[in-house]
């Protein structure tokens, strides 16, 4: 009788492959994902190198491994924070952006790798593009739906927009199913570079230690201007609802 479940040694091995990319985590928080290596990950797993390299054939690899299992942690906190966030794009794009923030906050060196300075000669593989796409497909989900529902509005001064740019406009439109016009993707792009960019000045303290007292507040207010940009109306500062941090 067949049985669907694994065997003792796809569990054993499925166990290594997690207790190495746990070690090559705590690697990237200590040392840097430019320093991972697999000596120093079999070291600390207690075997010797040969035998992670079973598992595991290159550092790339791992590094590979520690990617897509980055995005997908990330993607997978903003799906969690979306379940019972009210069915209003305004609210929902806020609460994305704010799990984007609390995630890399408590994440610094994994999202470092996923968004900060590129690893030398590591070039990412195309099986990294589903996972690392599942956020800013969740936001432009989010301003899809406020335009079907006549929540915001296009952008009056309307950018420049050559053939070239406009074909791949076309391509993302059908990728993600969207009913948005090229100016409001204009705009969502805009959004999506501005929020990690405003993460990135959190996560590697780019503001200065002394700058700010309420890093959070800071980045809401960043959030508002994202929202004005993509033709939300929000509301006045003290109708915003910044309780959660």
């Amino acid at each position: 009788m067949s049985s669907d479940q694994p065997g003792p040694r796809a569990l054993a091995r499925a166990q290594t492959i997690a207790d190495i990319k746990r070690i090559g985590r705590e690697h990237l928080a200590t040392h840097g994902a430019a320093a991972l290596s697999l000596r120093a990950v079999a070291r600390d797993l207690g075997v010797v190198s040969s035998a992670v390299y079973r598992y595991v054939r290159s550092r790339d690899e791992l590094l590979t491994m520690l990617v897509v299992d980055g995005y997908n942690a990330l993607g997978d906190a903003v799906d969690a924070a979306l379940i019972d966030a009210p069915d209003d794009p305004a609210t929902r794009f806020r609460v994305t952006a704010r799990t984007v923030r609390e995630w890399a906050l408590a994440e610094p060196a994994w999202y470092g790798l996923l968004f900060g300075t590129p690893v030398p000669g590591y070039d990412a593989p195309a099986d990294t593009g589903a996972p690392g796409i599942r956020v800013v497909a969740n936001l432009l989900g989010i301003v899809d739906s406020a335009y079907r529902r006549g929540q915001i509005s296009v952008p009056t001064a309307e950018s420049v927009i050559t053939a070239r740019t406009s074909a791949d406009f076309v391509a993302i439109r059908e990728q993600f199913d969207l009913a948005v016009p090229d100016q409001v993707i204009v705009a969502a792009l805009t959004a999506w570079t501005t929020l990690f960019g405003a993460v990135n000045f959190d996560v590697f303290d780019m503001y200065g230690r002394d700058t700010f007292a309420d890093r959070a507040e800071i980045f809401d207010l960043n959030i508002d201007q994202l929202l004005h940009l993509l033709g939300f109306a929000v509301p006045r500062p003290d109708h915003v609802d910044r309780s959660v941090r």
